[in-house]
């Protein structure tokens, strides 16, 4: 799942994309305005993070367009602006939530992680295929309650494919929402994570079909 953060202050930029990352997200960075609405509702982002006041186009501009497109992806507004009348017009022009700087970090990643669901109906913040669970406030799977070890990309890809137990999910969307812009992807470097997946869930876990030209569908045995 991948995260778009539209903000100028690079220095607050690299210390919420390691947070971000840290949590199994994918990262991308805009600082430009104009560009940030092009990216923004063309690519299978799970969250916007909005800063109000950017070069070439403002935070509230950037809101208005993205959301005039269609796009509901979920978006935060992370701003210094505390006026109730910033809070008011942003909410009114489409924002899921609004937070002042300087803030918590780990009230942020809480934040996230509840658009994040909400921006995929869930309400339960455990994912469940079978007797695999995985608690992504925690950074944690189990499987019979047995820990399981996962690297990152592992977990990122395992994430998505419970989203939608069950159905196919196409080879290139898992791509685009596991691997930002920045990240290099081989030809064979989905199927590397798939394979290390299912030898990790064995027998006793949900099972990963390849569905060939098509893509990959989880199910529980």
């Amino acid at each position: 799942m991948r995260i778009l953060i539209v903000e100028d202050d690079m220095a607050l930029v690299r210390g919420l994309s390691a947070s971000l990352k840290s949590m199994g997200f994918a990262v991308d960075h805009e600082a430009d305005g104009a560009e940030a609405v092009s990216i923004a509702i063309s690519e299978p982002y799970s969250l916007l993070v909005l800063d109000l006041g950017l070069p070439n186009s403002s935070g509230f501009e950037v809101l208005r367009q993205v959301r005039a497109s269609g796009s509901k992806v979920p978006i935060m507004i992370l701003t210094a602006r505390d006026a109730t009348a910033d809070k008011v017009k942003g909410l009114d022009l489409g924002a899921d939530d609004y937070v002042r700087k300087p803030f918590d970090l780990s009230e942020f990643e809480a934040r996230v992680r509840a658009l994040v669901r909400r921006g995929q109906g869930r309400t339960d913040p455990l994912l469940t295929c079978g007797s695999l669970v995985i608690d992504p406030a925690m950074g944690r799977a189990t499987l019979g309650d047995k820990p399981l070890d996962l690297r990152r990309r592992e977990m990122a890809v395992l994430k998505i494919l419970m989203l939608h137990h069950g159905k196919l999910v196409p080879k290139d969307r898992i791509i685009a929402e596991v691997f930002g812009f920045d990240e290099p992807v081989g030809p064979n470097v989905l199927e590397l994570y798939i394979a290390r997946l299912r030898q990790k869930l064995g027998s006793d876990g949900p099972r990963i079909r390849t569905m060939r030209g098509l893509g990959y569908l989880l199910e529980a045995r």
